[in-house]
C-alpha cells in the first residue's frame, strides 16, 4: 500500500502539470455578454455598452478580467483565456471588447465566401466617416474605465474573488483603473490583484503632456495625437500602420489563411507580391517583416523570398527587420514555413483571429483614449488633469501584482519593479523567455497561465 499510493500521487501530478489538449481548449464554453456600460455625451445609447467575452464557467470560484492592448480586442486573449481556464477549472476568464468594437462588422467577414473574402482583402470594408462618429471624441480613459468598472460589478456580483489585468495597454489600464478615483472609491477596492502582461502604468506615454498640447495636439512614442480641438475630425486611428480599412482588409485575410492557407493571396492585397495567404497574414505581424516592431509575434518565416534590411524599423528599435521585396523564383509565391519551436503556432494564430464572438483588433481605436493615457501618465496629482483625469492612488496601492515580460517584448522585469516601487503593492515577477511581445497571449505553449494560476490560487478567498 505505502508503494501504491506514491505511484497514484506521481500519476495525479503528472496529469496535473501536461498541457492541455487542443480538444479541450476548444471544449472551453465560451459566450459574448453586452451591458450597459458609462453614459457617453452625443453617443448613441446601444454603444453606451460593457462587453466581455466570457469564458469558463457561469458561477466561476474567481473571475480574471483581461483588458486587451492598443489596436486589440477580446479576440486576442482566446488562447490564454482557454488555456486558464483549463488548468483552473473554478475561474472564469471574461475578455474585454471596447464598446468601439461594437461598429465593427464581423457577419460581413465570417459569412463571405473565398471570392468575396479575396474582394475583401483588397477593397475592405466601407468604412464610418469620421463625422457619423464624432461621439467617439468622448470615448476616452474615463468612459474606458467606468465600462470596465461595470463589468468588474458583474463579476463581483458572483465572487469576491475578482481580478484585474491586461496586456500591453490594457496592462497600463490596468494599473490605471486600480489607481483610479470613481466617485471617492479607489479601483483597487474593487479587485483582489493585478495581472499586468507586457504592459504597465507609464508604458510608451512619452514626456509630459502640456495642457495646451492636451488642447491643440501633442504626441507620443507612437506618432502624433490630436488635440482635443481634433478629435471630432480626427476621432479614431487612421494611418500607414493602422486605420479601420485596413483592420477589415487584415481579418479577411486571416480567414482566407485560416481556410485555405497554402492557397494564392489575393493580388493587389496586403503583399505588393505573389504570396500564400499565410504568408500575406503572418508577414504583416511576424517580428522579422512587421512594420511597427513593438506589435510582433514569431511564428516562422517567409519561404522563396527576396529580402532586405527594414532601416526604419530597425530604427524605432526593431530585431533583425526585414522587409520582402518578392519571391525568389518569380514563378511561385512567397510561401510560408511555420517553426515549431517558435512561440506562436500561425496555424492556430489565424484560426482564431476572428471569431463569432470577436476578432484580434478594434477596427476603431479612439483617439482620445491615447490622449488621455499620454496626459495621465502614472498619476495626475499635480498636473494640468488632476480634476479631470482623476488618476490619484498609484502611490496608496497596495495589492499584490503578476507583472510578465515577453523577452523581446516592450518591458522587462526591472520595469515592472521600478514601477512597483512607486506603490506598496507586493510585485511577483516572470519573464516568457524568446517571446515576442504579442506571443505573450497567444503563445502555444501554457507556462503564462500556468504563472497566473499559481500567483491566483493562494490568493481566493
Amino acid at each position: 500500500m505505502r508503494r501504491v499510493f506514491p505511484l497514484f500521487l506521481s500519476l495525479v501530478m503528472a496529469q496535473a502539470s501536461a498541457a492541455p489538449s487542443e480538444a479541450t481548449l476548444s471544449a472551453v464554453p465560451v459566450t459574448r455578454v453586452v451591458q450597459p456600460g458609462a453614459v457617453a455625451p452625443e453617443t448613441p445609447t446601444s454603444l453606451n455598452a460593457s462587453i466581455t467575452v466570457r469564458y469558463g464557467p457561469v458561477r466561476p470560484r474567481a473571475v480574471l478580467l483581461l483588458m486587451p492592448g492598443f489596436l486589440g480586442g477580446a479576440g486576442s486573449f482566446d488562447r490564454l483565456a482557454r488555456q486558464i481556464v483549463a488548468l483552473n477549472p473554478g475561474v472564469a476568464v471574461w475578455a474585454v471588447d471596447r464598446r468601439a468594437n461594437l461598429l465593427e462588422d464581423h457577419a460581413a467577414i465570417l459569412k463571405a465566401t473565398p471570392d468575396r473574402l479575396a474582394q475583401l482583402v483588397k477593397e475592405g470594408l466601407p468604412v464610418r466617416a469620421p463625422g457619423t462618429v464624432a461621439y467617439m471624441q468622448h470615448w476616452g480613459l474615463d468612459v474606458t474605465l467606468k465600462d470596465w468598472r461595470a463589468a468588474v460589478q458583474a463579476a463581483r456580483a458572483l465572487t469576491s474573488n475578482v481580478f484585474l489585468g491586461g496586456h500591453s495597454m490594457g496592462g497600463t489600464l490596468a494599473g490605471t483603473y486600480a489607481a483610479y478615483d470613481f466617485g471617492g472609491v479607489p479601483g483597487a477596492r474593487d479587485v483582489r490583484g493585478l495581472v499586468m502582461l507586457d504592459g504597465l502604468p507609464g508604458l510608451m506615454s512619452g514626456k509630459a503632456m502640456t495642457a495646451d498640447a492636451y488642447q491643440q495636439g501633442g504626441a507620443n512614442p507612437i506618432g502624433p495625437l490630436p488635440g482635443l480641438k481634433g478629435l471630432a475630425r480626427s476621432p479614431y486611428v487612421d494611418a500607414v500602420f493602422f486605420s479601420p480599412r485596413l483592420a477589415s482588409r487584415g481579418a479577411a485575410q486571416a480567414r482566407l489563411a485560416a481556410l485555405n492557407p497554402a492557397g494564392a493571396a489575393p493580388a493587389g492585397g496586403l503583399t505588393p507580391y505573389r504570396a500564400t495567404n499565410l504568408a500575406a497574414a503572418l508577414s504583416q505581424l511576424e517580428q522579422r517583416y512587421a512594420l511597427l516592431p513593438f506589435m510582433t509575434l514569431k511564428t516562422g518565416k517567409a519561404t522563396n523570398a527576396t529580402e532586405a534590411t527594414n532601416l526604419p524599423t530597425l530604427a524605432l528599435g526593431g530585431r533583425d527587420s526585414h522587409w520582402i521585396a518578392g519571391p525568389q523564383d518569380p514563378r511561385q509565391p512567397v510561401g510560408w514555413q511555420s517553426d515549431p519551436a517558435a512561440p506562436t503556432d500561425a496555424a492556430d494564430f489565424v484560426r482564431r483571429y476572428i471569431t463569432p464572438q470577436t476578432d484580434y483588433a478594434e477596427w476603431y481605436f479612439p483617439n482620445r483614449l491615447s490622449l488621455d493615457l499620454a496626459a495621465a501618465r502614472t498619476g495626475t496629482r499635480g498636473t494640468p488633469f488632476e480634476k479631470t483625469l482623476p488618476v490619484w492612488h498609484m502611490a496608496a496601492l497596495n495589492l499584490p501584482v503578476l507583472g510578465i515580460a515577453a523577452e523581446q517584448g516592450v518591458t522587462t522585469e526591472t520595469m515592472f519593479r521600478d514601477y512597483a516601487h512607486t506603490t506598496k503593492a507586493v510585485l511577483t515577477t516572470h519573464t516568457l523567455g524568446g517571446a515576442a511581445h504579442l506571443d505573450i497571449t497567444t503563445a502555444r505553449g501554457d507556462q503564462v497561465a500556468r504563472w497566473i494560476g499559481a500567483w491566483l490560487t493562494p490568493l481566493l478567498r
